[in-house]
C-alpha cells in the first residue's frame, strides 16, 4: 500500500462525513441502536461494532487502520499512552508461573511491570545482552512465554536481529514483542521480520507535536482482538477520540518531518564528532557504531536521537554544559518539533558521580529547528565549560 494514500486517504471514507478533508472528532462516550438484536450482537461482538467508547470510536477507527497498514500488520490498537500498550502486550501473554526473556536497557516502565508488577504473580524475568542470539538460546527455559525486544534503544542504541530471534521463538512457541518507537513503521518494520507484536510511543513521532501522550499496539488480527477483548476493554486503557484526531494530523506529516529531522541530525554529528569536549557520538547509522552492519540491514533510518558521551571529570561541567544551553530544552522524551536533552548524570545523587562513561553521557534529540540553530546553541553551552576543563 503506498505511503502517500495511507497517510492521506485511507480508512477515511470521507463520503460518511459531509467530504470533509479533515476527519470529524466523535467526541461520544456511546452509541444507540435501534432494534435490541442489534444491541445484542454488539454485547456478542464488540470487537466488530461502536456501543462504547472505551473501545472502539470512528475516529480512533480511521487511526487503527492506518498505523496497522504503516506497521504491515492486520490490526492495531491505539493506547493512552506507550506504557498501557506495553503492560497490555506482556500481560495478554504470561500467566502465574511463566518467565519472561527481556533484553536489558528497555524502557523504565517496562523494567517496573517486570520487576515489581509481574512478580507479585509469580511471573519471572531475565536480562540479557540482546545483540548476541545466543543468549537468548541460553536463558529460554520450559515455561518462557515472552521474548521482549527494544531495538535500538533509547539510550545505547543496541540492536536485536529480529529476523533470527523471530525464528527462534516461533519454534518454542514463545512470543515476540518489539518496541519500535526509535524508529516508526517508516524506517523499521519488526512484524515483516516475524515479530509478534510491535508496539510504539505514538507520543514521539507520530504525534511530532509534543501535545499527545498515546502509545500503539500492532500484530495479527487474531492477536490484537484478544487483547481488545480482554486487557484493552477491561483496564480501560484506550485513546480519546480528541488525541486520536491529533494523532491523524501528526501523521499528514510525518515523512518530512523525518526526512528535515534525518538531514540535521548529520549536520549536527558530523560538528559534534569534531568537538574537543565529545569523546564519543553513538548513533546506529553512524559507520562508528558497533552494529552498523545489523542497523543498515533492518533499518531504513534512524531519525533524531543520538548520545553524546562527554569528556567531562565532574558533573559540574556536564551540569554547566546543559544549563547553559539557551534553546535545547531539557526534558525527557523525543519526536515533537523541539531539540531536547536529557544528561544521564540527572538519574543519580551528584555526589554519587564517578564519571564512568554511562554517568557522562547525554541524550539529544534534534528537533525541526535549522541545523546551525542547534550547533550553535551547542557550541557556545561547550564554551562555558571550557574553562572549568
Amino acid at each position: 500500500m503506498d505511503l502517500s494514500f495511507i497517510l492521506n486517504e485511507y480508512a477515511e471514507d470521507r463520503e460518511n462525513y459531509f467530504r470533509a478533508i479533515a476527519p470529524p472528532i466523535v467526541q461520544t462516550s456511546n452509541f444507540a441502536f435501534e432494534k435490541v438484536d442489534d444491541l445484542r450482537k454488539s454485547f456478542e461482538d464488540e470487537y466488530s461494532t461502536f456501543l462504547y467508547s472505551r473501545g472502539l470510536n470512528p475516529t480512533v477507527e480511521i487511526l487503527r487502520k492506518k498505523l496497522a497498514a504503516l506497521d504491515g500488520a492486520e490490526d492495531c490498537l491505539v493506547f493512552n499512552s506507550g506504557a498501557a500498550a506495553i503492560f497490555a502486550a506482556v500481560l495478554a501473554n504470561v500467566k502465574s508461573g511463566d518467565h519472561i526473556v527481556s533484553v536489558k536497557g528497555v524502557y523504565a516502565w517496562a523494567r517496573k511491570m517486570f520487576e515489581i508488577i509481574l512478580p507479585r504473580f509469580n511471573i519471572t524475568h531475565t536480562y540479557i545482552d540482546g545483540t548476541d542470539i545466543d543468549n537468548f538460546w541460553k536463558e529460554i527455559k520450559p515455561n518462557t512465554t515472552v521474548i521482549y525486544l527494544e531495538s535500538p534503544n533509547s539510550w545505547t542504541f543496541d540492536i536485536q536481529d529480529m529476523k533470527e530471534i523471530a525464528v527462534l521463538a516461533k519454534q518454542q512457541g514463545i512470543v515476540t514483542i518489539c518496541d519500535n518507537s526509535f524508529c516508526t513503521p517508516l524506517y523499521q518494520r519488526p512484524y515483516e521480520m516475524g515479530i509478534d507484536l510491535v508496539l510504539q510511543s505514538a507520543t514521539k513521532y507520530i504525534s511530532g507535536h509534543s501535545d499527545t501522550v498515546a502509545g500503539v499496539l500492532s500484530g495479527s488480527k487474531e492477536m490484537i482482538r484478544k487483547i481488545f477483548e480482554s486487557e484493552y476493554l477491561n483496564i480501560g486503557s484506550g485513546i480519546q477520540p480528541f488525541n486520536a484526531w491529533l494523532l491523524i494530523r501528526g501523521l499528514r506529516t510525518l515523512p518530512a518531518r523525518l526526512e528535515r529531522i534525518t538531514r540535521t541530525t548529520a549536520a549536527v554529528i558530523d560538528f559534534l564528532k569534531s568537538h574537543p569536549l565529545v569523546e564519543e557520538v553513538i548513533f546506529p547509522l553512524d559507520p562508528s557504531f558497533k552494529q552498523y552492519k545489523l542497523a543498515k540491514e533492518q533499518m531504513s533510518g534512524a531519525c533524531g536521537l543520538l548520545t553524546i558521551v562527554m569528556k567531562a571529570e565532574k558533573a559540574d561541567e556536564i551540569e554547566t554544559f546543559c544549563n547553559a544551553l539557551e534553546h535545547i530544552l531539557m526534558a525527557v522524551s523525543w519526536g515533537g518539533y523541539e531539540s531536547l536533552i536529557i544528561p544521564g548524570c540527572a538519574g543519580i545523587k551528584k555526589e554519587a558521580f564517578e564519571g564512568t562513561r554511562e554517568q557522562r553521557m547525554l541524550r539529544l534529540y534534534v528537533g525541526l529547528e535549522d541545523a546551525d540553530y542547534i550547533i550553535n546553541d551547542l557550541q557556545q553551552a561547550f564554551n562555558k565549560v571550557l574553562p572549568l576543563s
